[in-house]
C-alpha cells in the first residue's frame, strides 16, 4: 500500500492533484494557507496541520504546490518551512512553476541530509483533475525514481530534463510558446471580426490549416463561448512571463515576444481581469479594436 505523503497548497491545480493521490491509494497530510481548503481536506480524510513544517515531520515526501517563488521559499526554508522538521531521507518535490535559480534551496536542504526536485506540471486544471498532467523534472536519477510512484498517480507523462532546476526551464519555454500564442489567437481573432469574418468560420477554417496551434484549438472555443473561467488566470499568466523574461536576462538570451506580449497580459490586469482565463486577454484588445469576438457573456 502507497504510504503517507506531504502536500502543499491545494488551490486550482494542487487540489486536483492531491485528489488523484487520494484516489490511488496515499494518505496525505495537508496545509494550506486558507482555512476553508484545510476544513474540505478534513471531510476528505487527509490530516490537516498548520504548517509546512508540521507536514514534513509527519511524512518522507512533500509535494509543493504553491503559486510564487516567495511562497516557495517560505515553504522550503521559512520560519515554519520543511527544512526546520524533515529527516535526513526527506524528499521535497516542488511542482510550482518558479525561479528555476531558486532550485539552488537544494544546497542548503543537502546539508540536511534532504533531496529535492523540481518537477513543474503542464496541462491546466483540466488535466490535472483527470490525472493526466505532464510533469517536466529536474533532480538527481535516483531521486526521481524514488518519486515515480507519486508522478504516475498525477499525470500521464513524466519527462526527467537533468539536473536540479533544468525541469522549471524547460516549463519555462513550454508556458512561453503558449503565452505568446494566446496573445497571437486573441488578436488574429479580432482581426478577423473586424473584417466581417465570422468568428465560427475563423476557428472551422484555422483549425484544419496551417495557423493552428494548441492555444488555438483550446482558447478559441473559450473565447466564442466567453466562457473565461479560469484554466490558468491572467495574474498567473503575467507571473510566468515575469519569470520567463528575467530567466532570459540572467542568461543572456533576448526574448522581444515575450516582453512585449507580458504588457498585453498587464493590460488585461490593469482593466481588472486578473483572475479571469488567460484567453481573456482578448477583451483588451476587442475594446481597442471596438469590436466583440462570440456570443454574449
Amino acid at each position: 500500500m502507497p504510504g503517507s505523503v506531504g502536500f502543499i497548497g491545494l488551490g486550482a491545480m494542487g487540489g486536483p492533484m492531491a485528489q488523484n493521490l487520494l484516489k490511488h491509494g496515499f494518505a496525505l497530510v495537508v496545509h494550506d494557507v486558507d482555512p476553508a481548503k484545510a476544513a474540505l481536506w478534513r471531510t476528505r480524510g487527509a490530516r490537516v496541520v498548520d504548517s509546512a513544517a508540521d507536514v514534513a515531520a509527519a511524512v518522507e515526501r512533500t509535494i509543493c504546490m504553491v503559486e510564487t517563488t516567495a511562497q516557495a521559499e517560505a515553504v522550503v526554508s521559512g520560519e515554519r518551512g520543511v527544512m526546520h522538521t524533515a529527516r535526513p531521507g526527506h524528499i521535497v518535490v516542488c511542482m510550482s512553476t518558479i525561479d528555476p535559480f531558486t532550485a539552488r534551496l537544494a544546497e542548503r536542504l543537502e546539508s540536511r541530509g534532504i533531496a529535492m526536485l523540481d518537477a513543474p506540471v503542464s496541462g491546466g486544471t483540466e488535466r490535472a483533475a483527470s490525472g493526466e498532467l505532464s510533469i517536466i523534472v529536474g533532480g538527481a536519477v535516483e531521486t526521481v525514481a524514488a518519486c515515480r510512484d507519486l508522478f504516475r498517480a498525477m499525470g500521464a507523462n513524466v519527462f526527467h530534463m537533468g539536473g536540479l532546476g533544468q525541469g522549471l526551464a524547460m516549463k519555462l519555454v513550454n508556458n512561453m510558446l503558449v503565452q505568446v500564442n494566446t496573445v497571437a489567437v486573441a488578436e488574429a481573432l479580432v482581426l478577423g471580426v473586424k473584417a466581417g469574418l465570422d468568428p465560427q468560420a475563423i476557428y472551422d477554417v484555422v483549425r484544419v490549416s496551417t495557423g493552428t496551434s494548441f492555444a488555438f484549438e483550446t482558447r478559441v472555443p473559450r473565447i466564442l463561448r466567453r466562457d473565461f473561467s479560469p484554466g490558468g488566470t491572467v495574474d498567473i499568466s503575467f507571473k510566468d512571463q515575469e519569470l520567463e523574461t528575467a530567466f532570459a536576462k540572467q542568461l543572456g538570451v533576448p526574448v522581444l515576444l515575450a516582453n512585449v506580449t507580458q504588457q498585453v497580459y498587464q493590460m488585461a490586469r490593469a482593466a481588472g481581469l486578473n483572475k479571469e482565463d488567460g484567453s481573456a486577454v482578448v477583451k483588451v484588445l476587442e475594446r481597442l479594436a471596438g469590436v466583440k469576438v462570440g456570443g454574449p457573456e
